[in-house]
């Protein structure tokens, strides 16, 4: 495994995201724990040391399950991350009372990194809202030592990264960005991981794979990569693009099963950044991704959560995205045009907008 030195700590280079923890009966509410612990204790075998969750993830249960299958191993053989969730306005106001019921749900007495989560243009505002307090809250667990490496995760626009890096960047340590090489242009994360080094501060990655979409790549695209390096697979590429970008201290992967952990954790073996002509058909590859106009959806679930009416959207768009059959069950046509998902996007997707145009009412 691959080591990352931070501050004195040595971090294995992949992490464990734990938003798509395997589940039964596809259900993203009910975790499958035993299998969890299977890929805790491979990841563990292989290296991997880094465990990042969320209040949010899995709709509040990926805390809980991951903290059961740490439990059994030595508080000080890895280190665990997770997020105050102001990514839901209603949780502002529930600083102290989310942060003690995460370390409840985790069994732990601290947590070695905590992030802001996704700080966005939609947010952004109530998290530096003095009234709310979050800022000096957590600065405050962080002088306690229940707290001991505080950052950020963001989707948000360069702008209000910048104006949250100028707000409280000298006490933060690490910026968390959804990074890769679709998205390196697509959502110009190349200019954001710009500005997080003008501030000095290293790179944590979320996304790598995109959700998914850069682990199964066409046929044609597959050919060119292999006549650079034979035999290496779509994911590999993903990776290896990362371990490519300057200031990138942490790749997190949201890995589902114990087939990818195997071939993530073989991947970060060893350290192969790309050439400029290997970067140069990368982003090729992601120009004519961006020409076909799917709507980017990474299938995080965050809107499910938040849906009356209980419609599989990630689903939904990636049907519509591959020309798909729909998946069963609600559909476009029961969407209320509430407009709740759209707040805990990621994305920014105009939900409501796409659901009306598929179900062909605009």
């Amino acid at each position: 495994m691959i080591y990352k030195e931070f501050q004195g700590l040595r971090l294995s280079a992949l992490g464990l995201g734990c938003m798509r923890l395997p589940t039964l009966d596809g259900n993203e509410d009910q975790i499958d724990q035993e299998k969890v612990e299977e890929m805790v204790a491979f990841a563990r075998e292989q290296g991997v040391n880094y465990f990042d969750t969320a209040w949010g993830y899995h709709a509040g249960n990926s805390e809980l399950a991951i903290g059961r299958a740490l439990a059994k191993y030595p508080r000080d053989s890895f280190y665990l991350a997770t997020k105050f969730p102001g990514f839901a306005p209603e949780n502002m106001a529930k600083a102290p009372e989310i942060f003690e019921r995460q370390l409840e749900k985790c069994q732990v007495d601290h947590f070695d990194f905590y992030l802001f989560h996704n700080v966005s243009e939609r947010n952004v505002d109530g998290y530096l809202d003095e009234k709310y307090g979050i800022f000096d809250y957590l600065m405050e667990q962080k002088r306690a030592g229940r707290i001991r490496h505080l950052g950020f995760s963001t989707h948000g626009s360069r702008a209000t990264i910048r104006r949250f890096l100028d707000a409280y960047g000298k006490d933060l340590e690490f910026v968390q960005i959804q990074l890769n090489y679709l998205d390196w242009t697509l959502q110009n994360a190349k200019a954001k991981v710009e500005i997080i080094r003008e501030y000095g501060l290293p790179v944590w990655v979320m996304e790598p794979v995109r959700g998914g979409r850069l682990a199964q790549l066409p046929q044609a695209d597959m050919e060119k990569l292999n006549a650079l390096r034979p035999g290496v697979s779509a994911p590999e590429w993903a990776f290896r693009f990362l371990q490519s970008v300057e200031g990138v201290g942490m790749i997190l992967s949201g890995m589902s099963n114990m087939d990818q952990l195997w071939e993530n954790a073989a991947t970060f073996q060893t350290e192969a950044p790309l050439n400029g002509r290997e970067q140069a058909v990368l982003a090729e590859i992601a120009q004519e991704m961006i020409r076909g106009n799917k709507v980017p959806c990474t299938g995080c679930s965050y809107c499910t959560t938040r849906c009356p009416q209980g419609l599989p959207i990630p689903q939904i768009i990636k049907s519509r995205n591959e020309d798909a059959a729909a998946p069963q069950g609600p559909g476009p046509q029961d969407c209320l045009a509430c407009h709740s998902c759209e707040v805990v996007c990621p994305q920014g997707i105009s939900i409501a907008q796409l659901m009306a145009l598929y179900a062909g009412r605009r």
